[in-house]
C-alpha cells in the first residue's frame, strides 16, 4: 500500500479518494456545523443552566458537523446522513442564531443537497462532454456522407 502510494503520490490518491464519495457535500455539511457552533456566543455552563433550548443551541451544529465527517468516510450512508444533516440544518434556523446568522445554514443545506444527489456510480463530466462530441460528429460525418 505505502509502496503504490509512494509511485503515485498523494495528490492522485487523494482524488481517487475523493471521487469515490460525496466529498463535497459532506465538507459543506461539516463546515456549516462548524460555523454554527462557532458563532455560538453563550458558554456551554449558561447553556446547560438555560435547559434544553440552550443544550439544543449546541446539539444541532454538532450533529450537523458528525454527519458530514460521517459523510465522508462512510459514503454507503449518505442518504440517511444527509437526511439527518438537513432536519439539524433547518433546525438550527431557530436554535442557534438564525443558523449562523444564515452562512452555515446555507452551508448545511448545500452540503445536504448535494450529498443527498450524489451518484457513485456516474461517470466524471469530462467523460460524457467527450462521448457527446464523439456522437455529434459522428452524426454530422453521417449526415455528409448520406448527402
Amino acid at each position: 500500500m505505502s509502496d503504490n502510494l509512494s509511485r503515485q503520490g498523494t495528490r492522485p490518491a487523494f482524488r481517487a479518494w475523493r471521487a469515490r464519495r460525496p466529498f463535497w457535500g459532506g465538507l459543506l455539511l461539516a463546515l456549516g456545523g462548524a460555523e454554527i457552533l462557532l458563532t455560538e456566543k453563550v458558554s456551554l455552563k449558561v447553556a446547560m443552566h438555560f435547559g434544553m433550548q440552550g443544550v439544543t443551541g449546541y446539539l444541532l451544529p454538532v450533529v450537523m458537523l458528525l454527519c458530514g465527517l460521517l459523510i465522508l468516510f462512510s459514503p454507503g450512508q449518505r442518504l440517511f446522513y444527509s437526511i439527518v444533516g438537513i432536519l439539524c440544518t433547518l433546525g438550527s434556523w431557530l436554535t442557534s442564531n438564525l443558523g449562523g446568522f444564515f452562512i452555515g445554514l446555507l452551508l448545511g443545506i448545500a452540503g445536504s443537497c448535494m450529498t443527498f444527489g450524489w451518484l457513485p456510480d456516474q461517470e466524471p463530466r469530462s467523460e460524457r462532454r467527450r462521448r457527446k462530441r464523439e456522437a455529434k460528429t459522428a452524426t454530422k460525418t453521417e449526415l455528409q456522407h448520406q448527402a
